[in-house]
């Protein structure tokens, strides 16, 4: 067991190397939060101009659970947790974080910007690796850009649903999933936007035709995969832009209003091109009272069958 400041990083699954990277700008995002304050994180991000800067250390980031529920009294399992983006306010809002990440390196960048956290436990290594040795079973079990990867922890015939079948196993009972992933009929793709994990425009759209290992669903097809498990959807909300930085949630209570919806210079680290005006279609979709089906993203939260 090792200590960055009050943290605890466990490498007993861990296989020896990261197999999962941004490359040498990790290097760069460990000198940052090793020598420096999250006080100065706006002005790095506004300085260097790059993606991955802004990406994991934006304090837009934790907007995606910062509406849940404070809990002291509760438990929860980040699986893939990064950079430690949404570590840090998990580790303000619930009792104890433990976290399950492939990557040292990602693990000490997110050791050393929590380190005055004392309730946060970094486990390194591949989630199914990991999850055997899991005693304690947990309120709240987040998935934050993990679930679309679910063939790679897995490595099975059917692995979103193997992936959510395992995580019922480390819930208490009425606990509860976070899922935050892309929709694959999100409204950016058809204007233009490339896919986030490949790079290739329209390859979700089109199914995927050229790529293995990654998926992201419609709202239908996510509701099929967690029916399937035996479990339920509790809530859909829609981040916007998306969830990787949103800065509203909407909800199926709470939907956008005509006129709102106006921040769609999406893709920050990819070409794309413009097919249309996104603001003036979404206006047509809420009209038309589709937005469900189209927003960007999706943040669902599941729960067990009663």
């Amino acid at each position: 067991m090792e200590l960055i400041g009050n943290v605890k990083i466990d490498e007993t699954a861990y296989p020896g190397k990261d197999l999962y990277s941004d490359g040498a700008i990790e290097d760069d995002l460990l000198d940052i939060v090793r020598n420096h304050t999250k006080d100065e994180y706006d002005a790095i991000i506004t300085e260097r101009q790059n993606w991955a800067v802004l990406y994991h250390l934006s304090s837009h980031r934790s907007n995606i659970i910062d509406w849940m529920e404070n809990k002291k009294t509760a438990s929860v399992l980040e699986v893939g947790s990064g950079c430690g983006a949404i570590t840090g306010k998990l580790s303000e809002k619930y009792g104890k974080v433990t976290c399950i990440e492939l990557s040292k390196r990602r693990s000490l960048i997110n050791a050393y910007r929590n380190k005055e956290k004392d309730n946060i436990e970094i486990k390194l290594g591949n989630y199914i690796d990991v999850s055997r040795s899991l005693t304690e079973k947990y309120d709240i079990i987040t998935l934050i850009g993990v679930f679309e990867y679910a063939a790679g922890y897995m490595g099975t015939d059917n692995p979103y649903v193997d992936f959510l079948n395992s995580l019922k196993s480390h819930l208490k009972p009425n606990g509860k999933i976070v899922i935050a992933i892309e929709n694959k009929f999100g409204l950016k793709y058809w204007a233009g936007c490339v896919e986030d994990h490949t790079g290739i425009i329209y390859e979700g759209l089109e199914g995927y035709l050229n790529t293995k290992g990654v998926r992201t669903f419609t709202k239908q097809g996510i509701t099929d995969i967690i029916n399937e498990c035996k479990c339920v959807v509790d809530k859909f909300y829609y981040p916007y832009p998306d969830y990787k930085l949103p800065t509203t949630i909407y909800s199926d209570e709470y939907l956008p209003k005509i006129g709102e919806l106006n921040n769609n210079f999406n893709n920050f680290d990819a070409d794309r091109i413009i097919t249309f005006d996104e603001s003036k279609v979404f206006d047509t979709i809420i009209t038309e009272e589709e937005f469900p089906n189209y927003s960007n993203s999706f943040l669902v939260v599941v729960k067990e069958e009663n």
